[in-house]
């Protein structure tokens, strides 16, 4: 049986990589969902807690409902944990976000998640595949 691992990425890919999540982040900080989906392929998908949304498009739409309602205000911090490439054009990155409230300068636990980041490399730019996260903590969980 033969096994398969992925790599660390190289310094220029890793640098790459972090801007593509850093303009997400700046978009998500300026309420702007055309900014927010400028790297995503057309055909991305974001898996979140209850939703699923299976393009580009539908992200967009998606984020522009929440910047007007339910996260009209916020900001958002991400700390990323680890950047591996599963091939020449392929990378995954984990990270831990959080949501943070007007006048808060860290989010609670309540409002943290780890993320999982797919990106392909396409006429030599990065560009979001697919994101999933999932809360940090589970209620009743040690």
């Amino acid at each position: 049986m033969s096994t398969a691992s992925s790599t660390p990425a190289s310094a220029q890919d890793k640098k790459s990589i972090l801007t593509v999540l850093a303009g997400v982040y700046d978009a998500w900080n300026e309420a702007d969902p055309d900014a927010f989906v400028g790297d995503y392929l057309d055909d991305a998908s974001a898996i979140l807690p209850g939703s699923y949304r299976r393009s580009r498009q539908e992200i967009r739409d998606a984020m522009a409902f929440a910047f007007s309602g339910p996260l009209k205000g916020t900001q958002a911090a991400d700390k990323v944990l680890d950047v591996r490439m599963l091939n020449d054009d392929a990378a995954v990155v984990i990270s831990e976000s959080g949501v943070l409230l007007p006048g808060e300068s860290e989010a609670p636990p309540e409002r943290t998640s780890y993320a999982t980041w797919v990106l392909a490399r396409q006429d030599g730019r990065w560009l979001l595949a697919a994101y999933n996260n999932s809360p940090s903590v589970v209620p009743g969980q040690p």
